[in-house]
């Protein structure tokens, strides 16, 4: 395992680049902080984004404002609104995200939340 030791530092959002990234339908915005191992983003849906792909990453997601659905390819889905969280370790789920009127999000992920044993 490398060393990705993280020395303490704020993050001042307001002088991380936005990204903008296309939805299946809508747009989500991307501010991200790459670390070694690690992804730090914060992350908005416009209202009726839909995700354009299943994801199979891990993520520890946190609902800032608004509300998303996350549906599994199961067919199964949960409601993330303001103040609750989820987590999930890679490779554990095909997951994507829609919103009927916008979320923000802060989320996580990195080598942590890999499922590969060594």
């Amino acid at each position: 395992m490398t060393n990705s030791a993280i020395p303490f530092q704020n993050i001042d959002w307001s002088n991380v680049t936005r990204t903008q990234h296309k939805g299946e339908s809508g747009t989500a915005f991307w501010q991200t902080l790459q670390l070694p191992g690690l992804r730090i983003r914060l992350v908005e849906y416009s209202a009726g984004y839909m995700a354009d792909h299943w994801c199979e990453l891990g993520h520890i997601v946190h609902c800032l404002d608004g509300e998303v659905t996350n549906e599994l390819k199961d067919g199964s889905s949960s409601i993330l609104s303001k103040g609750m969280s989820y987590v999930v370790s890679d490779q554990m789920s095909s997951h994507r995200s829609t919103t009927q009127n916008g979320v923000k999000l802060l989320i996580i992920d990195g080598d942590f939340l890999s499922n590969k044993k060594d």
